[in-house]
């Protein structure tokens, strides 16, 4: 069934847009505060400091993560297929953004002894699992808060939101519950009292931040779709036949997911490895690395909200081939400069260019995507990005070890961003948007 423009194609408003905006604003709480900051490393640095044995705790929740992303690739296409079928798209949405709230704040219960190491494990790669799939009909709602001629920039936005948004929590929970001895509200460290606060805050942060969200962007009705509503097991037979008819009829999008989960991965890595990096190689500590972290988080938001603005003018394709090829050019800087001034500059230019890159690539694939069957979509965008991610990881490690330096390492991030590149330029060229099209 074709859908109707006006079903499928959402009127830009501002109401929409902002709500739709604030889900990526409160999600950072998951994202910069469980996963990236501060329950991952208290998992690490207090919970598991002394499990014994021969695998270490890092180790331990490594392989965890592992096996919440082996999951995420397979349930994720499957679940974005039902949200579109269905016609639940916001219902998805709502469900799994509770169970992440739920699984967030039941982190509470983790203290500082070994004996929680493996709830704390569980309860993160649950999280994960449960994020990741949540973030699949989210992405699939861009394109009913938008229209072919914003969809760039109301994207951008959304990624300036998550940038933005975990920087200032981050900030909250640190004044007030980590600095110091239990932070200005003075809150007991005793068995991790403080931090498993800070989990409870940062449920409450998202569920706040993404009711409105559920209030104000319409349901995408079941007859908008043209994907069938099929059982379970039955999905994924017709997920085969979409992907076989997508080789026939359509390899520029599966051409595309591979193209973005390889220089997706790239992008991770810069911030998953950018704080090891200033660190063991520019001489910054501890203390002095958490400015530059903001300032990179605001200039990656930055970033996202003028790339937005470029992406709906010149097209996503344009914005991910400059920001990566900028990126290259940063990082092959970095590997000869020295000192944490040098840091500072190239390292923010590198930044300042992953939210667009980020940003356009989301765009992207909503433009090639027929209206109707974004949340099919965007869970084989999980699915392929979820299969990539060992490797920015892994090259790191490899030339880390191979160097004798951590310097090295970003030969391993930059590897898997010119990879991406060299597959994008594969793609064939974007004609224009589907929804457009199918007007």
């Amino acid at each position: 069934m074709t859908p109707q423009p006006d079903v499928a194609v959402a009127e830009s408003r501002r109401g929409p847009v902002i709500a739709w905006s604030l889900w990526d604003w409160g999600s950072a709480a998951f994202n910069a505060v469980i996963v990236t900051f501060v329950f991952s490393v208290y998992l690490v640095d207090a919970v598991g400091a002394d499990i014994g044995g021969p695998i270490s705790a890092a180790t331990w929740l490594a392989w965890s993560i592992g096996g919440a992303s082996g999951v995420i690739a397979v349930l994720a296409p499957v679940m974005g297929q039902k949200s579109d079928a269905s016609g639940h798209r916001k219902r998805s949405l709502g469900l799994l953004t509770v169970s992440v709230v739920s699984v967030t704040a039941l982190m509470f219960l983790v203290e500082d002894s070994p004996d929680f190491l493996w709830l704390g494990l569980v309860l993160l790669a649950l999280g994960t699992i449960l994020f990741e799939l949540a973030q699949v009909p989210y992405f699939a709602m861009l394109r009913q808060v938008s229209t072919p001629d914003t969809v760039g920039r109301i994207s951008g936005l959304g990624w300036a939101f998550g940038y933005l948004g975990g920087i200032v929590l981050l900030v909250i929970v640190y004044v007030g519950l980590i600095a110091g001895n239990g932070g200005l509200l003075g809150v007991s460290t005793e068995n991790g009292l403080n931090i498993r606060w800070v989990a409870v805050v940062a449920a409450v942060w998202f569920l706040g931040f993404s009711i409105p969200v559920l209030l104000a962007v319409p349901e995408l009705p079941a007859d908008a779709s043209p994907v069938p509503d099929a059982g379970f097991f039955e999905s994924y037979r017709v997920l085969f036949a979409e992907i076989c008819l997508m080789w026939r009829e359509e390899r520029h999008t599966l051409q595309f997911l591979i193209a973005s989960a390889l220089f997706r991965d790239g992008l991770n890595g810069v911030f998953t490895f950018g704080a090891v990096i200033a660190v063991s190689v520019y001489g910054f500590s501890a203390e002095t690395v958490i400015p530059f972290g903001i300032a990179a988080n605001v200039s990656a938001a930055a970033g996202a909200i003028v790339a937005g603005r470029l992406d709906d003018r010149f097209g996503p394709r344009r914005v991910i081939e400059v920001s990566l090829v900028a990126m290259l050019g940063a990082g092959i800087i970095l590997l000869f400069v020295q000192g944490m001034a040098m840091f500072w500059v190239f390292g923010l230019i590198l930044v300042l260019f992953v939210g667009p890159a980020q940003s356009a690539s989301r765009t992207y694939l909503v433009r090639l995507t027929p209206p109707g069957k974004e949340g099919q979509h965007f869970g084989l965008y999980a699915m392929t990005g979820r299969a990539a991610s060992f490797l920015a990881p892994t090259l790191f490690g490899l030339f880390a070890l191979l160097g004798g330096d951590d310097r090295w390492g970003i030969i391993g991030i930059m590897l898997v961003l010119l990879a991406g590149l060299l597959a994008l330029s594969k793609v064939p060229p974007l004609t224009g948007d589907r929804a457009r099209v199918s007007q």
